[in-house]
């Protein structure tokens, strides 16, 4: 503990006195003079602060030099430390939107990272020497996976589903189904996006059922588009009744109107093959006679975030002739992530292994389990006598959107508080020191024990190696 003396305002130093501190020098020959000096100043304010605030405190008192020198080691290292951090995600929800999403493969990660340090093709033909397309890095791949005449991609599902709208229904009405008028995460509904393009909503059927005439009689003179949405974030059970894609196609068909189809997370490849809920695929809805199948890169796909649109080459056309497409494009970085994901998909019988997402959703349960009794003895020490760590059967999800309904079978640690009596600040208490660790552990709070899925974690080194530090923040508090 370094010695104090008197609180007093001629106490503090001068920013240049703090700067001639043993180990300031050190910190302005790593940092530089000006961050140094901002952050002393800073400090050296809020210490002037709480003085004027406790200038009747016979108990204040100022740090000696060194504490102020540690202070302001720890002030610039606070400063200096990235909004956005690596976590390990022990929720149990594989693609959480607040979390990431989908984890990139190795080889997208080592792409973008060759291409963030060089110059490259993307808007240049190495055949022919001139302007190129970055829609031609991806677009060929696109549609030798989904049977597609011509593909693009914008920075996200959402971006896609509007220039959808706006370049095939703009200024005239689109129709579709009230059991398909979804909302999804950040309050993106779909009347609200065709407003966004320009487009007339016209709602069909009801909320549980619709039918084939519900779509023939709503066509009009006005109509320029019909509209399947994949309702993939939630569930209509019971009385039920839908219009498939292929019935829609010849509807709008024969009345010579475009079909578009938004399906959301979409996957590439049958899930049912791996033992998961099956998805429908863009392929499929593009052989049901959908014109336009937009979907997510960041969800079952497994890539980077990103729009796909796939279709017609007259449909697509329509898209990139719309000035919107350049504001709502992809950069080099996210291009590459998935060019070098879509390059997976070319050699099936290695995606389960290569492809994270479709690793961790077939997990099995066996090697979580496993994973589960080796982590608990280290886990219940570092927690005891605090808490008491058991070993248990879970049950996680897809997650962002992806089969709501359907549930992963996992396994993980259920941290339980060793007294009753206050048992929810300390649950709160311990989620925030996991939180608070160089490298943050999120777990999810349920039936007053805090719960850690361990689908997600394939290796328990980042979690084991932060056990001390987080045994100091559990029973320093």
């Amino acid at each position: 503990m370094p010695a104090e003396s008197a609180f007093t305002p001629r106490d503090l130093p001068s920013v240049d006195a703090l700067l001639r501190v043993a180990g300031v020098p050190a910190l302005i020959a790593e940092h530089g003079h000006r961050l140094v000096v901002d952050e002393a100043r800073a400090l050296l304010g809020e210490l002037r602060a709480d003085l004027r605030a406790r200038a009747s405190d016979p108990e204040a008192r100022a740090p000696a030099p060194e504490g102020l020198a540690s202070a302001l080691g720890a002030r610039i290292e606070a400063r200096l430390r990235p909004k956005m951090r690596a976590v390990v995600n022990l929720t149990g929800t594989v693609l959480h939107t607040n979390l990431g999403r989908a984890l990139l493969a190795d080889s997208a990660v080592q792409r973008v990272v060759e291409l963030m340090a060089s110059p490259n093709n993307l808007e240049y033909d190495l055949d022919t020497g001139r302007r190129g397309d970055r829609d031609a890095i991806v677009e060929a791949l696109l549609c030798e996976l989904t049977g597609a005449q011509a593909a693009t991609v914008v920075n996200n599902n959402a971006a896609a589903v509007l220039l959808t709208i706006a370049a095939l229904a703009g200024g005239r009405e689109a129709i579709v189904s009230r059991g398909e008028l979804v909302e999804i995460g950040g309050a993106f509904r779909m009347p609200e996006v065709m407003a966004a393009a320009g487009a007339t909503l016209v709602e069909v059927g009801t909320t549980n059922r619709t039918h084939p005439q519900d779509y023939e009689r709503a066509i009009g003179p006005r109509t320029a588009l019909l509209m399947k949405v994949h309702t993939s974030n939630y569930a209509i059970q019971g009385f039920t009744a839908s219009v498939d894609e292929a019935v829609l196609a010849r509807i709008a068909h024969q009345r010579g109107l475009p079909l578009a189809s938004d399906l959301g997370a979409g996957s590439l490849v049958d899930l049912g093959a791996y033992g998961l809920p099956r998805e429908p695929t863009p392929r499929e809805k593009l052989e049901a006679g959908c014109d336009l199948v937009s979907f997510s890169g960041d969800k079952l796909l497994g890539g980077p975030q990103a729009g796909l649109i796939v279709g017609s080459r007259e449909a697509l056309e329509r898209i990139r002739r719309l000035p919107m497409k350049r504001a709502l494009r992809v950069s080099k970085l996210p291009l590459a992530a998935l060019e070098a994901t879509l390059m997976l998909y070319l050699r099936p019988e290695r995606l389960a292994r290569e492809l994270p997402t479709l690793r961790l959703l077939t997990r099995p349960v066996e090697a979580i389990r496993a994973l589960a009794h080796t982590m608990q003895p280290a886990l219940a020490e570092a927690l005891a006598p605090r808490f008491t760590v058991e070993t248990l059967e879970l049950h996680g999800q897809i997650g962002s959107g992806s089969l709501p309904v359907e549930v992963l079978p996992s396994a993980g640690l259920a941290i339980a508080p060793a007294e009753r009596k206050g048992a929810g600040r300390a649950l709160d208490a311990l989620a925030t020191a996991l939180r608070a660790l160089p490298r943050p552990v999120i777990g999810r709070i349920a039936d007053d024990r805090l719960l850690l899925d361990l689908r997600c974690l394939e290796d328990p080194g980042p979690v084991l190696s932060q056990l001390a530090a987080l045994r100091e923040l559990v029973h320093g508090a």
